[in-house]
């Protein structure tokens, strides 16, 4: 799972559900709006290639600001671990969570070509696997096609972690970007179970709506009192956040600050300070 700004914490096995009225919810989001299983792949491939380099070319020690705490090796250990960990859940088709202590995974040492090598044995097993199949997942969509592109998403955000560490200017994809964020909003009610500040999205029915500028995508959520809901498409909303696929990315991940993005704010900038601070995955 995402290692967030805030920092790991101990993760029960239950998942917190939101209450199930359905009279004022969005429609649900799809799997993914714009990749299927085999394109997601193809994309985890460049992103575990990339994340092994910054690794291969940086100091262990150095500092992960975006992860505080955290330096190179330690991010590098826990992408690795994570990827060993997804691969394993999709070859047994496990029905339940299995705690990777149970795995008796391999440890490093953490470099370039461990994770070359678990991330290889991870794409090799997606690859093979019918992504319609059902099976435990932690968020939404409970298919191996979940683990396709929550791999990828998880890889990619990492690469921006050391991007940013070193000074880089992180690079993605428009609609790349756009599928971080609509994955992301998809999964983040399920999330609660281990970044506990979710269950505090809540309110009154207040809307905020983000739009990425370049892709034409949007998205709008509702706070209710007791859960928010996520749809696709822009809503009437009492705030709005707007620009780039990828600066909104980085923004909803508490990668870069909102006032140094570039996002355009409109309405209430309280309600979208509000989503930010309680929306980070841990």
């Amino acid at each position: 799972m995402l290692r967030c700004p805030l920092g790991a914490r101990a993760r029960p096995r239950h998942l917190v559900k939101q209450s199930s009225s359905q009279s004022d919810r969005f429609p649900p989001l799809p799997e993914s709006s714009t990749m299927d299983h085999l394109e997601h792949c193809e994309l985890l491939q460049g992103e575990v290639e990339r994340f092994a380099a910054l690794v291969d070319t940086a100091p262990p020690s150095l500092a992960v600001p975006s992860c505080p705490g955290w330096t190179v090796e330690d991010l590098g250990r826990h992408l690795g671990t994570v990827h060993r960990w997804a691969e394993h859940l999709v070859r047994v088709q496990a029905a339940a969570r299995i705690p990777s202590s149970e795995m008796g995974l391999d440890e490093g040492p953490v470099d370039g070509e461990w994770l070359r090598r678990g991330g290889t044995d991870l794409l090799r097993t997606l690859r093979a696997a019918d992504p319609d199949v059902a099976m435990w997942a932690w968020g939404s969509d409970q298919h191996v096609r979940f683990w396709s592109r929550r791999q990828l998403h998880e890889t990619l955000v990492h690469r921006l972690d050391l991007e940013l560490a070193r000074g880089l200017q992180p690079l993605v994809p428009g609609y790349v970007a756009a599928d971080t964020i609509d994955e992301f909003l998809s999964n983040l009610a399920a999330a609660a179970y281990f970044s506990p500040k979710v269950v505090l999205l809540r309110g009154n029915g207040e809307s905020i709506a983000f739009r990425a500028s370049d892709t034409g995508q949007a998205w709008t959520v509702a706070l209710r009192p007791d859960r928010f809901d996520v749809g696709a498409g822009e809503q009437p909303a009492a705030a709005t956040l707007s620009g780039p696929a990828a600066a909104l990315s980085l923004v909803l991940y508490r990668r870069t600050l909102l006032a140094a993005s570039g996002l355009e704010v409109e309405g209430r900038r309280d309600l979208i300070d509000f989503w930010i601070e309680n929306s980070a995955l841990e």
